[in-house]
């Protein structure tokens, strides 16, 4: 017995439109998805008071960079993975001497280099010795014997007499700090993921009726 299979041209056709529909639905579903889900990281990260710069390190790369596939995806992922890594985790931080962090206090001012100013950077910039305080209860300290100035900031007094010479805090020393954890990336990660399905549909769907 000998079988002939004859394929209609027009079922290939139709079979090769209803591909190409489903790649540019794929396509279509997966950029939608990273967009969305990008948004949401950097309105979580604002949302957290974060700031907008730290937001803004969240970013989006859709695949293929062009044309349409059935394997299309899309990739988000933060510049600052460290820093947004943290804030989702809350981890317990230690200083890496194992003896003491030091957190500085408004009469600190802030480092050069941005971010957090270290007590050796802070004694060469304002040309005082800090002083190690114990306290029983509560976090020790690093003060500084100086004068205040206009911003609140301890300055070398230049005083003979002593004459408003004080004092001052300017870092508050903890063996550890349990970071808050502010940010819940992997719900709005779920929520992104669970919602691909009915993004390829409705692409699928508006890609014949448009």
């Amino acid at each position: 017995m000998r079988l002939k299979l004859d394929i209609d041209p027009d079922i290939v056709a139709m079979m090769a439109a209803e591909v190409a529909a489903g790649e540019r639905a794929v396509t279509a579903a997966m950029r939608e998805a990273g967009t969305g889900l990008k948004a949401a990281w950097r309105l979580l990260i604002t949302g957290a008071g974060l700031g907008a710069r730290l937001a803004n390190s969240i970013r989006s790369q859709n695949f293929p960079r062009s044309g349409e596939s059935l394997d299309a995806a899309s990739l988000v992922w933060s510049k600052a993975p460290v820093i947004v890594g943290a804030h989702d985790t809350g981890p317990l931080i230690r200083s890496k001497d194992g003896l003491w962090l030091a957190i500085p206090l408004p009469a600190a001012g802030k480092s050069l280099r941005g971010g957090r100013i270290t007590p050796g950077e802070w004694e060469r910039r304002r040309g005082l010795r800090l002083r190690f305080v114990y306290r029983r209860t509560g976090p020790s300290l690093l003060v500084a014997e100086g004068r205040l100035n206009t911003k609140g900031q301890t300055v070398v007094s230049r005083s003979k007499t002593g004459r408003g010479k004080v004092t001052a805090p300017i870092f508050l020393l903890v063996p550890q700090v349990k970071l808050p954890k502010r940010l819940d990336l992997a719900r709005d990660a779920d929520r992104a993921l669970d919602g691909v399905p009915g993004l390829i549909v409705a692409n699928w769907v508006e890609g014949r009726t448009g």
